[in-house]
């Protein structure tokens, strides 16, 4: 059974099917991609999944417990953590602050113990900064820990946030265009940094436009055109599917090209 399993999932915006009956199966330590021309539904479906929007049609299940239409605090509680295609940083705290964030978000304790500074409430801060130094290292940024986060490169800032959304501890990470503005050397590092997040047997689903980085890196490919799954696979088999080459191109089939 997959760890995220998505089944038949849609919803409509103002009698407008935005996306419709969409599924797909993801695996613990498999990254599979969802891919797809501008408009094709892509961040809908990663916020129906993620508990921003409450799908009108169709299932979401997390290790087999169904949890279509939870908050994403109920979620996160589950294991699914998730980043934006806008950075959500909190520019003006320290780079090891905003780790830390996402840390006290899963130990959470209480709030009388928290503004008294109460020996448990240290501890957790004390836990907190350890698991965040240690994530920051992981993402190339331990040398950062002390400064503002408005001093990061665009680059080094996605992979803060990528920092912050595992310090939830998830088993199953979303992560909206990871790569996005992002130059050639910003994007191998993010590259390497999802590769070796997949590696440690967390699952990844990842929205992302830079077609020879989704090549390069997703064990399984969804590729979605006006609302719809018009294929899926292995990353050989979609880029020479005729169907995903028109989207994309509006090259019609038997033309003998392929994506990435």
């Amino acid at each position: 059974m997959p760890l995220l399993s998505v089944e038949g999932l849609g919803i409509d915006f103002g009698g407008l099917r935005a996306v419709n009956d969409v599924g797909f199966g993801v695996e613990p330590g498999e990254i599979v991609s969802v891919i797809g021309p501008n408009g094709a539904g892509k961040t809908t479906l990663f916020n129906m999944i993620s508990g921003a929007y409450r799908p009108a049609r169709g299932k979401v299940s997390l290790d087999g417990e169904a949890v279509t239409g939870m908050a994403p605090n109920q979620l996160a509680e589950r294991g699914l953590s998730r980043t934006f295609q806008n950075l959500q940083i909190f520019q003006k705290m320290s780079v090891l602050e905003n780790v830390m964030t996402g840390r006290h978000l899963k130990a959470r304790g209480s709030l009388v113990a928290d503004l008294f500074s109460t020996p448990a409430s240290r501890r957790r801060t004390a836990e907190a900064r350890t698991v965040a130094s240690g994530l920051l290292a992981r993402v190339g940024l331990d040398r950062a820990a002390d400064q503002q986060a408005s001093s990061l490169s665009y680059g080094a800032l996605k992979r803060l946030e990528i920092a912050r959304a595992l310090a939830l501890e998830p088993r199953i990470l979303l992560l909206d265009e990871p790569a996005a503005g992002c130059n050639a050397v910003e994007t191998e590092e993010i590259d390497h940094l999802i590769a070796d997040v997949a590696k440690s047997g967390v699952a990844i689903l990842l929205v992302e436009h830079d077609m020879k980085m989704v090549m390069r890196i997703s064990s399984h490919i969804v590729v979605l055109d006006r609302g719809e799954k018009i294929a899926e696979g292995k990353p050989e088999k979609v880029s020479r599917d005729p169907k995903v080459i028109e989207a994309y191109l509006g090259v019609q089939e038997g033309s003998g090209h392929a994506l990435g």
